[in-house]
């Protein structure tokens, strides 16, 4: 089998305006992520995979994030074995918030990475 790296990107260097599919769990993503990211949880996955192909049709790249790059890395590689062209963050949210770059809550309240 020939398995090719799986295409990565570092947190800093994601585009201000790029697709970000966030695939944390419910309680991580209430205490903070990245606005206007597609919240699309590990385990609903599958069940809204349609969703997330219609999104990329329009944004024409995932970015996919978790907590530290684990979870994003396996729906990172499923996807690219769907031909759909997917990007892993390094590091996940850990790294996004260790980089600067913005977060926000759905309540109004200071964001945080659990």
């Amino acid at each position: 089998m020939n398995f090719a790296p799986l295409p990565s990107v570092e947190a800093a260097a994601v585009p201000s305006d790029a697709l970000v599919l966030d695939v944390r769990e419910m309680d991580e993503w209430a205490a903070g992520h990245v606005e206007g990211a597609l919240h699309v949880p590990m385990s609903d996955f599958v069940a809204r995979f349609g969703e997330v192909t219609e999104a990329v049709a329009e944004g024409g790249r995932a970015y996919v994030m978790c907590r530290v790059g684990g979870r994003s890395a396996q729906v990172t590689q499923y996807l690219v074995q769907q031909g759909i062209e997917a990007v892993n963050i390094d590091g996940g949210m850990l790294a996004w918030e260790g980089a600067g770059r913005p977060m926000v809550t759905d309540s109004g309240a200071a964001a945080v990475v659990l």
